[in-house]
C-alpha cells in the first residue's frame, strides 16, 4: 500500500470515527426524544396524540407563552442596554472607551442562575434597592418579581452578545456613508435610525438571536428564582419528578429544539435579499467624533448607570460571599470568611470535579475540531460538509434535551467494567459536555486552520513527509493558537454548564461545580458557601477567558510571521524534512 493510499485510508478513517461519535452521541439521543415525543406512551404507535395534550393543558399553554415572552423581553431589554453601550464606544471619542467595551463584557463570565440570588438581594421586594426607594420616597419597583426577575437576570447575562456582535458591525461601516448622509442633512437620531443601525443591522440580528436563543432554553436561572411556569422548568420537573417515560417531557424538548431552530431560521430571514455591503472602504469605522461637555456629561451618566446595572450581580455575588445574615437590610449585618473555609471543606469535590470534566471535555472538542476542520477543508471526502453541519448543528440543542435524550437512550447500556448504564457514570458528564461546547472549539479550529497555507502542506509532502507527519508537525502547530483559544472557550464554558449536567448527576461525588452551586442555593443557610463557590466558578471562568483572550492576541501578533519562519525552516533537499 502506498503512502498516498494510507494517507487516505487515514483521512476516512478519522472522519468515519467522528461520524459514528456524533450519531451515538448527538443525532440518536436527540432523535430518540423525538421519537418519544410522538409515540402512545400505552401502544407504542406514532400519533399526535401527546402535542395534542400538551396544548390543551392550561399549564403548558402557559409556560409556552412564557417562555416566548421572557424571551423576546430579554432581546428587547438586552438591546436597550447593549445599543448605548455599543454606539457611544464607538461614535464618540472620550476617555475609559475600551475599558466600557470590556466592563461589558464581564457579565458573560457570570452564568445567569450564579447571580440570580444576588440579583434577588439586590432587587426583590425587600432587596437593597427597593428598602432604598421605600425609604427615600415611598415606594418600590417590582423588578424580580414572577417573570419580571427572569427577564431582568437574564438579560443583564446575555446583553453582552449584542454589544460584541454591533460593536463589531459598527465599527466595520464605511465612514463615507456617514459622511454622505450629514452632507444631506441627517444628523442626530435621524442619521442613527436610517443610516447607521440599518447598517450594522447584520450583527444587531446576530447577536439577538442568540439571546433569544439562550434565554428560551435557560434552566437553571427559573428554578432558582422558583418559576416553574416555563418550558425548560417543565421538562427538568417533568422527567425527575414523574418519571422517564413522561412523554410531555420529550414533547417540550421537541418545542424547545424546533424553537431554538426557528430563532436562527427568523435571524436568516431577517437578512435575506437585503444588501448591507457599502461600494468602498472608508476610513474603517463610523466617523468618532468629540462630545461637546453637557454631552460628555450626558454619556457618562448612561454608561455608569448601565455599568453599574450589569455589574450589580457580580456585586451582589461577593457580598453575599463574605455576608453574615442579608436579610431586610441594605447591606449583609457583617463580613466573614467562614463562608470560604466551609466552602473548601464541604465542596472540594466539585471543584476538583469541574476540572476534571471541562479538562476532559475540552480536549475532546479540540481534537474533534481539528479533525473536522481538517476533513472538511482539506480533503475531498464526499459528505464532508456534513460533519461541519452536524457538529455545529449542537448549538441548536438545549442542555436540557441532552440530558433527557441521554437518561433515554442510554440507561440500558451497561459499561462491562463498572456493571452500571452509562447514563449513571460520569463519562457521561463528560461527553455532554463536548458534545455541548463542540461547535466553539470547531470554530476555532476552522479559523485557525484557514490561516494555514497549504503551501506549507504541499512543500512538506514534496520533501517526502507523509500526509500524518505533515499534520502533525507542520499543520497542528501553526494552528497552536486557535487549538488553545478553542480549548480554554470550551473549558470555560464547560466549568459553569447546568442545564445539560444537572440530571446526569447519579451521586453526590460525581457533582460538578454548577450542580453544587445550584444545590447549596436552595436553602438560605447554603446561600454564603454557594455564593463563595460562585466566586470560584467566576474566577475559573474569567481566569480562562483572559487566558484565551492572550492566546488569540498572541497568535493575531505573530500570524503574518508564522509561516514565513516555517517556510525557512524547510530544508531545500529532499529527505532531509525532520517531520
Amino acid at each position: 500500500m502506498n503512502s498516498f493510499s494510507r494517507s487516505n485510508w487515514g483521512v476516512s478513517a478519522t472522519a468515519i470515527f467522528i461520524s459514528l461519535f456524533l450519531l451515538v452521541f448527538l443525532m440518536v439521543p436527540v432523535a430518540k426524544v423525538i421519537y418519544v415525543a410522538f409515540q402512545d406512551p400505552q401502544t407504542g404507535a406514532l400519533t399526535l396524540i401527546n402535542f395534542i395534550d400538551f396544548f390543551n393543558t392550561s399549564l403548558f399553554q402557559e409556560s409556552f407563552l412564557n417562555s416566548i415572552y421572557v424571551s423576546s423581553m430579554s432581546v428587547l431589554l438586552a438591546s436597550i442596554i447593549a445599543i448605548p453601550l455599543a454606539y457611544f464606544t464607538t461614535r464618540f471619542n472620550f476617555r475609559g472607551a475600551v475599558l466600557i467595551q470590556t466592563l461589558g463584557i464581564i457579565p458573560l463570565i457570570m452564568p445567569p442562575f450564579v447571580g440570580a440570588v444576588a440579583m434577588l438581594l439586590l432587587f426583590g421586594e425587600n432587596g437593597s434597592v427597593n428598602l432604598l426607594l421605600d425609604e427615600w420616597f415611598g415606594f418600590t419597583i417590582p423588578f424580580m418579581e414572577g417573570l419580571n426577575g427572569v427577564i431582568l437576570v437574564e438579560s443583564i447575562h446575555y446583553f453582552p452578545f449584542i454589544l460584541i456582535n454591533l460593536s463589531a458591525a459598527l465599527l466595520n461601516i464605511d465612514r463615507a456613508m456617514e459622511e454622505s448622509a450629514q452632507n444631506l442633512g441627517a444628523n442626530g437620531m435621524r442619521l442613527f435610525r436610517r443610516i447607521v443601525f440599518p447598517l450594522a443591522m447584520p450583527g444587531y440580528v446576530a447577536g439577538a438571536s442568540l439571546v433569544f436563543l439562550k434565554v428560551f432554553d435557560d434552566l437553571g436561572t427559573p428554578l432558582l428564582l422558583n418559576i416553574n411556569n416555563m418550558l425548560a422548568p417543565q421538562a427538568y420537573l417533568r422527567i425527575t419528578s414523574i418519571g422517564i417515560s413522561d412523554p410531555m417531557g420529550y414533547v417540550i424538548s421537541v418545542i424547545l429544539v424546533a424553537f431554538s431552530l426557528f430563532s436562527l431560521w427568523v435571524s436568516f430571514l431577517a437578512l435575506k435579499d437585503k444588501d448591507y455591503s457599502t461600494v468602498q472602504k472608508g476610513g474603517g469605522g463610523l466617523m468618532k467624533r468629540d462630545l461637546k461637555a453637557w454631552e460628555k456629561v450626558g454619556c457618562y451618566a448612561v454608561i455608569i448607570l448601565i455599568l453599574a446595572m450589569v455589574l450589580s450581580p457580580h456585586i451582589g455575588l461577593a457580598l453575599l460571599s463574605f455576608g453574615t445574615v442579608w436579610s431586610y437590610s441594605v447591606l449583609p449585618d457583617a463580613f466573614t470568611f467562614a463562608h470560604y473555609e466551609g466552602m473548601f471543606s464541604t465542596a472540594g469535590q466539585y471543584i476538583s470535579n469541574t476540572l476534571l470534566y471541562a479538562g476532559l471535555a475540552a480536549t475532546i472538542d479540540v481534537v474533534l475540531g481539528t479533525a473536522i476542520a481538517y476533513v472538511v477543508m482539506r480533503t475531498g471526502i464526499q459528505g464532508r460538509k456534513w460533519l461541519d453541519f452536524i457538529a455545529m448543528g449542537a448549538v441548536a440543542v438545549p442542555g436540557v434535551v441532552i440530558g433527557i435524550g441521554y437518561l433515554r437512550t442510554f440507561v440500558e447500556y451497561n459499561v462491562p467494567i463498572i456493571d452500571k448504564p452509562l447514563a449513571s457514570w460520569w463519562v457521561i458528564i463528560v461527553i455532554a459536555l463536548s458534545i455541548r461546547r463542540l461547535p466553539y472549539a470547531l470554530r476555532a479550529c476552522t479559523s485557525a486552520l484557514q490561516q494555514v497555507s497549504v503551501m506549507l502542506e504541499e512543500a512538506a509532502e514534496n520533501l517526502g513527509a507523509t500526509k500524518s507527519r505533515t499534520v502533525r508537525r507542520v499543520v497542528v502547530p501553526l494552528m497552536t493558537g486557535g487549538i488553545l483559544a478553542g480549548f480554554i472557550t470550551s473549558f470555560a464554558t464547560a466549568s459553569v454548564e447546568l442545564s445539560a449536567t444537572i440530571m446526569l448527576v447519579s451521586a453526590e461525588s460525581d457533582a460538578p461545580l454548577a450542580y453544587g452551586i445550584y444545590e447549596f442555593m436552595q436553602s438560605a443557610s447554603g446561600r454564603g458557601p454557594g455564593a463563595a463557590l460562585g466566586i470560584v466558578a467566576v474566577l475559573i471562568v474569567g481566569t480562562a477567558a483572559y487566558v484565551s483572550h492572550r492566546v488569540i492576541e498572541r497568535t493575531e501578533r505573530q500570524r503574518t510571521g508564522t509561516g514565513i519562519v516555517f517556510a525557512e525552516k524547510l530544508p531545500t533537499t529532499t529527505g532531509a524534512l525532520p517531520l
